[in-house]
């Protein structure tokens, strides 16, 4: 008689422990190449959208080519959350053997891997996009994504100093008092265009249904790591960003043009994105990154499953 296979359950304590010996950026880059050299099945991401409360959810999954899983990854984000003194996002990760389709592990993560996955693409696309030396950091946006994209931007351009810019005023203070306590300086400014007078490296980090940022807004030498228009009611960047900048980086061509930067800079037109270049290229030296001081250079992720099957089999790896 064969008997089940025993199911590995990890919450967020733990996971938060396990998360210490890793290095979420070099998992990412990992990742990413995995995925451009045509490694990893990734269907298109299931999608939910609710407007009372506002909120979504996401459903990614897939599996790499040569592994020994397949992993469901359900993440959600709930806009009115912080107001009731709950985080925004939420969600957890299954993981199943790839040879029976027996549950393999749960990863009741809350939420905190895909924030950090997340995260550490952004640091991904710096390494390799942004300028060498910057002074300042600019964000658009006051949560977990202004943070974390911030606090792991340290270990490929190390920088102390935010300009941030919020909607809501309140918030922008808040995160504000927030990042001066972890050793930033933080100045609020008063929009998007004076962040981007100010910075060469900026973060946005919204779910802004129209365009923050104007070409007419950037500055010779400015990388974008745009990262809040992962659907296609959203959009951060004017369409004239996308189609002018020097390079302009995705995570997956194919999921790209059906979602918020490029769907509305090439009107879902899959054929302009050829001009697209995907990190995975650039990681594996197959594509360049930025070559001079002076180009403009764009990333725009919505986000893939090979980074939660990078996430969910490092924490698994872990002892």
């Amino acid at each position: 008689m064969v008997t089940a296979s025993s199911i590995t359950f990890l919450d967020l304590p733990q996971i938060e422990e396990r998360l210490k010996g890793l290095d979420p950026v070099g998992l990412m880059e990992e990742a990413f190449a995995a995925f451009s050299r045509g490694e990893a099945v990734v269907p298109a991401p299931g999608e939910l959208l609710l407007t009372d409360p506002p909120g979504e959810v996401h459903i990614k999954y897939g599996y790499l080519t040569g592994g020994e899983t397949y992993v469901i990854k359900i993440a959600s984000g709930f806009w009115n959350n912080p107001a009731r003194g709950l985080s925004s996002s939420d969600g957890l990760l299954l993981v199943f053997r790839k040879d029976t389709g027996e549950l393999a592990a749960v990863l009741n993560d809350r939420g905190r891997l895909t924030d950090l996955r997340t995260a550490a693409a952004g640091a991904v696309a710096a390494k390799h996009l942004a300028p060498e030396r910057v002074a300042s950091i600019g964000v658009l946006g006051c949560g977990i994504q202004a943070e974390l994209q911030v606090q792991l931007l340290q270990s490929v351009r190390p920088c102390r100093n935010i300009v941030v810019w919020g909607r809501n005023p309140e918030r922008a203070s808040a995160y504000a008092r927030r990042m001066q306590e972890q050793d930033f300086s933080v100045e609020v400014a008063s929009s998007p265009a004076e962040v981007a007078s100010r910075c060469r490296l900026i973060v946005t980090a919204t779910a802004s249904p129209s365009p923050l940022l104007h070409w007419h807004d950037l500055q010779p030498g400015t990388h974008v790591t745009a990262i809040g228009a992962d659907s296609a009611d959203k959009q951060e960047l004017d369409a004239a960003i996308i189609r002018n900048a020097d390079i302009v980086v995705t995570d997956s061509r194919v999921q790209a043009s059906a979602r918020g930067e490029f769907g509305h800079a090439f009107d879902f037109d899959v054929s302009a994105m050829k001009k697209v270049v995907e990190i995975g290229e650039i990681v594996m030296g197959s594509a360049k990154g930025r070559e001079t001081a002076d180009q403009i250079t764009v990333s725009a992720f919505s986000g893939l499953a090979v980074q939660d099957i990078a996430m969910a089999s490092a924490v698994l790896r872990q002892p």
